[in-house]
């Protein structure tokens, strides 16, 4: 009975939204083409070490193919174009300029990046805002408003048909509205109006950008991904009513679609997953391996999935257990082979939730070796930090420092930047390099192993090269990071090595999604305290081993209890007694963090030791008394 109920409530799909997903046409390669229009009609591949990452459609009509060592595309097309794409510098700002594009025709701000060269639109909005204006005695002579605020603005189409092919395939004449009710249906309509508006958006990328693109319309993120496949590259597909089984028992487009799919296919089946599920239906180990194209004996379709014996959530439970997939995984994946996706397309987010950098290598043993390496490595993710994490100021006192200096004004005079958020952790991961087999080849490893430690303060100085950075965050932290994750200096041999900045506050956001404020802008409109009125005789409001925070008072009057209870040094509705949380705003043991309101003000030091305490408070209070109006130091 529990499984029953399980399957049934599995099996719910959301139908209300209309997602467009956009897969831009052989990305890196596209960039590349951009930059020279010359290289369109010849086929270019792009090189990382030996390997081909990916080629253009030219070059694939040729016989090349991803993952290709460089030697092998040279015989199979010599005259093939190759690029160096080991910087990935251009790709990611290209990706941002597409997504920014992308960004601005869409109402509530509902886009999402899928790494560099996929991005989700949900348009339900604007398919319901359009919808309700149409005259369904006029379809041919439809228009589509794209400002929800002027309904000038928008382009005309036709609404009595589908743009661009469909899937099925010829499943509906080029106007059905007499041949196919279901078209004309709530969801058949909204999807009309969706492949229209997805039809223009690839055209304005492609005439204001250059690129193309390759597009899928549906209800779900799952159905839009998948069908964009069906028609590549340069076109778009939309998944057509009906997506449930008939009265009839005829089978939905949904299952008809998903079931010819190979279980690998599925977004959200990675390769572990769909190897489980693999050897459960076919009784035995696959011998494709990670990186090879999956043999016909080993293929196991969506279909041949969801029709073996007693096949549902709690049986896939059984066959992914153990493999470190979270509880309950089983629910998931049912749904997931039954095209039910009910993830929300994240609004557009400014701050990545962590900068990654990471190379693979033939083989690095030893110690010089490694500190070569991390040298590239950390310069390159200073400069990640630098542009993703980083905007310019409006104005002096915007300039947010990780150093004390005089009020950041070296920080103004060289580039006027400040933070947006700061990541707390700093990660190395590195992998092992497997002995070879007895035939001279070596397997392949996905094992990676991680150290982590608080990341150093230093790092968001505006005022030291990033070279200079990166020399003293390998000395510093890198290298004892290192050696604590191989204590054997002889022992290792490895193939990969990955730093990473994670764990991100954003304490200075502008954007609604950010988790802290921008203090500046916070105080902007408040009356300052005059440093000369503050108290020598600062009284103690919490101590602990991270920081110690101090009340300076305006005459000796003590502000209201409510207002010392929230917390202005993150932006947190946290007790301001919290001193645990007060040292997550970056700064150095000598500098302190000011907040100052009509009445008093507020300084915290971090790990300062009680005999020096009053000391260095009114050493700090008389260094304030210089500014003519201080806010932040």
């Amino acid at each position: 009975m529990t499984s029953l109920l399980r399957k049934q409530a599995a099996l719910r799909r959301d139908d209300s939204r209309i997602i467009i997903h956009f897969d831009y046409d052989c990305f890196y390669a596209s960039v590349f083409e951009t930059e020279n229009p010359a290289l369109k009609s010849l086929p270019v591949a792009v090189q990382q070490k030996q390997i081909v990452v990916t080629c253009n459609y030219e070059a694939r009509r040729r016989g090349l193919r991803k993952l290709q060592l460089i030697k092998d595309a040279k015989r199979t097309c010599p005259d093939v174009v190759i690029v160096l794409g080991e910087d990935l510098t251009k790709f990611r700002d290209a990706s941002k300029e597409l997504h920014s594009f992308l960004k601005k025709y869409i109402w509530g701000d509902r886009v999402e990046k899928l790494g560099f060269d996929e991005v989700f639109l949900d348009v339900t909005s604007m398919i319901d805002h359009n919808a309700q204006f149409l005259n369904r005695n006029d379809l041919r002579n439809s228009f589509f408003q794209l400002d929800k605020n002027d309904p000038t603005v928008g382009f005309s189409f036709d609404a009595g048909a589908f743009c661009g092919p469909t899937w099925p395939p010829n499943a509906c004449s080029t106007r059905g509205e007499e041949t196919d009710p279901e078209m004309f249906s709530s969801l058949g309509m909204r999807l009309i109006l969706g492949s229209h508006l997805a039809n223009y958006l690839r055209f304005q990328l492609e005439e204001h950008t250059g690129y193309t693109a390759t597009v899928g319309i549906s209800t779900s993120k799952l159905l839009a991904k998948l069908v964009g496949n069906a028609n590549k590259p340069k076109n778009q597909t939309t998944l057509i009513p009906p997506y449930s089984a008939g009265t009839d028992g005829q089978q939905g487009n949904i299952d008809r679609f998903l079931c010819q799919h190979e279980v690998g296919e599925i977004p959200g089946i990675g390769f572990k997953m769909a190897n489980r599920i693999r050897a459960h239906i076919l009784g035995r180990q696959p011998s494709t391996e990670l990186y090879q194209s999956l043999t016909d004996t080993d293929r196991v379709t969506v279909g041949a999935v969801r029709s073996f014996p007693n096949m549902g959530p709690l049986k896939l439970d059984k066959i992914l257990r153990g493999g470190g997939w979270p509880n309950f995984v089983g629910t998931k994946v049912w749904c997931l082979l039954n095209g039910i996706d009910p993830t929300d397309v994240a609004a557009g987010k400014v701050i990545p939730s962590q900068i990654s950098i990471e190379d693979s290598y033939r083989q690095v043993d030893s110690i010089q070796a490694v500190r070569k390496e991390l040298r590239t490595l950390a310069c390159n993710l200073l400069r990640r930090m630098h542009a993703d994490l980083t905007q310019d100021a409006e104005d002096e006192e915007d300039i947010m420092t990780g150093t004390a200096d005089e009020d950041g004004r070296e920080a103004l005079a060289k580039g006027k930047k400040r933070w947006l958020a700061f990541p707390k952790t700093l990660r190395i991961s590195t992998r092992s390099r497997l002995p070879p087999l007895p035939d001279g080849t070596h397997p392949f490893n996905s094992r990676r192993i991680s150290r982590s430690c608080p990341i150093p303060q230093f790092v968001f100085s505006f005022h030291e090269s990033i070279e200079a950075l990166a020399e003293r965050l390998i000395e510093e932290t890198l290298i004892p990071l290192f050696r604590r994750l191989h204590p054997d200096k002889s022992a290792y041999k490895l193939s990969l090595i990955n730093i990473a900045a994670t764990n991100m506050i954003e304490c200075a956001g502008s954007e609604k999604s950010s988790m802290g404020q921008d203090i500046g802008k916070m105080f902007q409109n408040r009356t300052r305290v005059p440093a000369h009125s503050l108290s020598l005789n600062p009284t103690i409001l919490t101590q602990s081993t991270h920081a110690t925070t101090f009340m300076m008072v305006k005459n000796n009057t003590a502000p209201k209890r409510a207002r010392l209870r929230r917390s202005w040094i993150i932006g947190t509705r946290k007790k301001f007694t919290d001193g645990q949380a007060m040292t997550r705003f970056p700064r150095t043991k000598t500098q302190p963090l000011l907040v100052t309101s009509a009445n008093y003000a507020v300084l915290s030091y971090p790990r300062l030791r009680p005999k020096r305490t009053l000391h260095t408070t009114q050493c700090g209070v008389q260094k304030l008394a210089a500014a003519n109006n201080p806010k932040i130091v």
